[in-house]
C-alpha cells in the first residue's frame, strides 16, 4: 500500500519509511505542509501519516482540506502535542487514529493494519478465495496445503485487490498502489496485464480462480461470496 509520511522530523520520518518499506509499503516523504498538500492533490494515498506541528501548515487543516476535496486516504495523527482538543478535532475532522510521540514502530503498523482492517472490512487475517486462502500476515497463498508460489509484488497485487473486493480497480491505480506514483508517459497499462495473466496462472496450477475477474475495458476486480 502507498503512505504518505508529513513529518518536519526529518531523521524521524525517514526512519518510518524505511520501516514501513521494509514491511512491503510504498511510502513517500513531505517535511512542510506545502509539501503534503501538493502530495495529496496529484496522488493517491492509502495512508497518510502526518505530524500536527508542521512549520508552516496546520496538520488539522491539511485533513479539512484533503476531506473537503474527496481525498479517501486514511490519516493516522502522530504528534508531540498531548493537547485532548487537538486530538479530539483532529478525529472529528475525519482522521482514523491517534499516535503520540514518542511511539514504538511496531505500534505503528500495528495501528495502521487495524485501521486497514476496518476500512477495507476484513475481519480475519485469513482470507478465503474459493479453495485459497490468503495469509495475510505471514504473507502466502495456500491451496489444498500447498503453497502458491507468488512474487512479492503478485502477493501485493493480489491483496490490493481483495482488499478492495468487490470493487473495480483500473490498470492504472493498481499500477500506482503497488509499483508506486507514475507521470502519464511512463504508464503502459500492459504491464498490469502481464502480472495478472502471470498470477492467473499460478493460481490455476493448484484451482480454478473465477473470483479473479476482469473487467472488459477498464480493470480487475476480486469477488468475493
Amino acid at each position: 500500500m502507498n503512505v504518505l509520511i508529513v513529518e518536519d522530523e526529518r531523521s524521524l520520518a525517514k526512519e518510518i519509511a524505511a520501516f514501513l518499506k521494509s514491511e512491503n509499503f510504498l511510502c513517500d516523504l513531505a517535511f512542510t505542509g506545502n509539501d503534503a498538500s501538493e502530495k495529496i492533490a496529484v496522488n493517491l494515498y492509502d495512508f497518510i501519516l502526518l505530524d500536527l506541528g508542521l512549520p508552516d501548515y496546520s496538520g488539522l487543516d491539511l485533513i479539512d482540506e484533503a476531506k473537503k476535496a474527496g481525498n479517501m486516504a486514511s490519516f493516522i495523527i502522530i504528534t508531540a502535542r498531548g493537547a485532548v482538543e487537538d486530538k479530539v478535532k483532529g478525529l472529528d475532522l475525519g482522521a482514523d487514529d491517534y499516535l503520540a510521540k514518542p511511539f514504538a514502530l511496531v505500534e505503528l503498523l500495528s495501528r495502521i493494519n487495524a485501521v486497514a482492517r476496518r476500512k477495507f472490512n476484513v475481519a480475519s487475517q485469513d482470507i478465503i478465495l474459493g479453495e485459497f486462502v490468503m495469509q495475510v500476515q505471514s504473507r502466502k497463498m495456500i491451496c489444498r496445503d500447498q503453497e502458491v508460489d507468488l512474487t512479492k509484488k503478485e502477493f501485493d497485487l493480489l491483496l490490493y485487490l481483495v482488499l478492495n473486493h468487490d470493487k473495480v480497480l483500473t490498470r492504472q491505480q493498481l499500477y500506482e498502489h503497488i509499483w508506486g506514483n507514475i507521470l502519464d508517459d511512463q504508464y503502459d497499462s500492459n504491464f498490469i496485464d502481464v502480472h495478472i495473466k502471470n498470477l492467473r496462472k499460478k493460481l490455476n496450477y493448484h484451482a480454478p480462480s473465477p473470483w479473479l475477474e476482469t473487467v472488459r475495458g477498464v480493470g480487475y476486480r476480486v469477488s468475493i461470496a
